[in-house]
Parts: C-alpha cells; structure tokens; sequence
C-alpha cells in the first residue's frame, strides 16, 4: 500500500535572490521578500524537509494532505511569468514572457 511503505512526496523549488526556507522545531520559515518572514506549522502527519535553503520537501501518508501543504507554500508566492521567481513544484514548467520591449 503506497502511502504507509513509502510516503507520498512533493518537493518545491524557491527561485530568487533573497528568498530563502529553513526549519525551526519542524515549523517552516520563509523569508520571500516580504516584509515579514512567514511561518507555517505543518498539520499533523506531515513532515518538512529542507535539504537546501532553496528547496523544501513536504511528506506523508496521506496524499490529499500532502498535496495541499504543498499548494498552500506555493501560494504565498506563485511564481511570476517574466523572471520566473518564487514557490514552484520541481516539476513544473513557467511559461515565461517577454517583456516590454524599448522603441
């Protein structure tokens, strides 16, 4: 049974000069160019990971809770469609635009 072998897995990638996550007593801070850092305390049956500052690993058995952790950090920062900074999946792709061209 997938979920209690092995747990479900999403990571997030933080694209951007400043932004920054880390883990205080399994809570996640995130400084994202706000004002001020956020933090998040993950509800139960969910663990965080940080294995680099820009790099955040949500984990559990259950797959709906896992899934909506991951899309409520992604939240607070989506990323952006001309320099592509912010929260993004690791597997998902920004259609990126140009922007205003002088003239």
């Amino acid at each position: 049974i997938t979920g209690v072998t092995d747990t479900y897995k999403k990571t997030l990638d933080i694209v951007g000069v400043g932004y920054k996550a880390e883990l205080k007593d399994k809570n996640l801070l995130l400084n994202i160019g706000y004002s001020h850092p956020i933090f998040l305390v993950p509800p139960e049956g969910i663990t965080l990971e940080t294995p680099t500052q820009t790099q955040i690993i949500i984990s559990g058995i259950d797959k709906q809770l896992v899934g909506l952790v991951a899309a409520k950090i992604r939240s607070f920062r989506k990323p952006e469609p001309y320099k592509g900074k912010g929260i993004k999946y690791s597997d998902e792709h920004i259609v990126r635009k140009a922007g205003k061209t002088a003239g």
